[in-house]
């Protein structure tokens, strides 16, 4: 089995879901199907087909976290490094010397990337090229169609 690298923080998002799932959305939809099979025949049933639609969607999302949940290796960042390198959990500031913008980035395993709130996978072009940079060290990242270059300005870990 092949462990995954994750934060504190992603595994306990990812604990507090299963569990959602598990005693509230699980029983609820138990009942929904309930519900719908009292209506009567089943073969012309929208209720129960959506009831059933979802409670395939809930058994398959609760497999999908357990077996993550199995495989996540959490990783301390608190006892990684005093903030001299990139490493795992790190968030990064860089500066983009190719559109003149700075940009911050925390690194995170591959399950917790969120492009849009900043969180990339350290598995991603950008963050391999920045693992184990120091500040002041600039990186050249192939893009899609392009190449980007970012300079470490800051290396902050939580």
């Amino acid at each position: 089995m092949q462990r995954v690298p994750m934060t504190k923080e992603g595994f306990e998002r990812l604990k507090k879901e299963l569990e959602y799932l598990l005693k509230v959305e699980r029983p609820k939809n138990i009942k929904e199907i309930e519900e719908a099979r009292a209506h009567g025949d089943l073969s012309e049933n929208a209720e129960y087909e959506a009831a059933k639609e979802k409670q395939a969607f809930i058994e398959k999302r609760i497999r999908e976290l357990q077996d993550k949940i199995a495989r996540v290796m959490v990783i301390d960042t608190s006892k990684l490094n005093n903030n001299k390198k990139v490493v795992f959990g790190a968030t990064v500031k860089v500066y983009d010397l190719t559109s003149d913008v700075e940009k911050s980035f925390k690194l995170v395993g591959p399950d917790e990337a969120d492009v849009g709130n900043g969180k990339i996978s350290v598995t991603s072009p950008v963050g391999k090229s920045l693992i184990g940079k120091e500040v002041g060290d600039t990186v050249v990242v192939k893009a899609p169609g392009r190449m980007v270059e970012y300079e470490v300005l800051e290396i902050i870990l939580e």
